[in-house]
């Protein structure tokens, strides 16, 4: 009976000297930033479900971003009005953007914003990739960022190298965006459609805009690349 009395007791000192240990473990587990998520090699920017890995920007601050960015069946829906973007919490540099899009009733105006700086305004500074229709491809440098291509300083566009290579509303399209360096290749539906060099801000956040029309985004992801 001894015996067994004596190794109860040092069961229950061992139990008793690991519950702090457990404690802290949970404690670091909570506090440590949520894991970006991925499939693969790619990094999941929007995984369906929410938007808790984004940031909201409206140039009317009454409105709630909640009316204006929600989630249908897995498809990120924008209404377009106010004027405003999403932006991802996190900086990326050195990547490959997968984004789909399109226009659910109306053909209207959109972009995805690469290298995004802040502080959050309504005109940040980075490098728009336009969405607009007819003119997929064209690159908009927003509030100070520049490129070579930009041989116009008085306008901040820089035009799309081919005929649009996009598809009819309601149909999904595809831009992959390539940062590598201070370089970035804009591909609209698999064609080249944008290549600027020497671009003056080479990381950033990722954004995707609010602009006139509705609009809906899905499968927005990344790819590493080695630098």
């Amino acid at each position: 009976m001894k015996l067994k009395t004596i190794r109860l007791a040092t069961l229950l000192i061992i139990i008793l000297l690991a519950i702090p240990n457990i404690t802290m473990a949970q404690a670091n587990v909570k506090n440590k930033k949520k894991p970006e998520m991925k499939i693969g090699n790619d990094i999941l920017l929007f995984n369906g479900k929410d938007l808790n890995n984004w940031v909201f920007k409206l140039k009317d601050p009454s409105i709630d971003p909640a009316a204006v960015f929600t989630i249908r069946n897995g498809v990120i829906h924008i209404t377009g009005n106010p004027f405003g973007y999403m932006r991802t919490k996190d900086t990326y540099s050195d990547y490959k953007l997968h984004v789909e899009w399109r226009w659910p009733a109306e053909a209207g105006n959109s972009g995805v914003f690469v290298h995004a700086q802040q502080p959050d305004t309504v005109w940040l500074k980075c490098v728009e990739c336009q969405l607009q229709a007819g003119n997929a491809g064209d690159f908009v440098c927003m509030n100070g960022a520049d490129m070579t291509e930009r041989t116009d300083k008085s306008k901040p566009f820089v035009k799309k190298l081919a005929l649009s290579s996009e598809k009819p509303t309601g149909e999904w399209n595809t831009m992959e965006v390539i940062c590598k360096s201070n370089t970035i290749e804009v591909f609209v539906n698999g064609t080249l459609q944008n290549k600027g060099t020497n671009v003056s801000v080479s990381k950033g956040s990722i954004c995707l805009q609010s602009e006139e029309k509705d609009v809906e985004f899905r499968n927005v992801y990344l790819d590493k690349l080695e630098k």
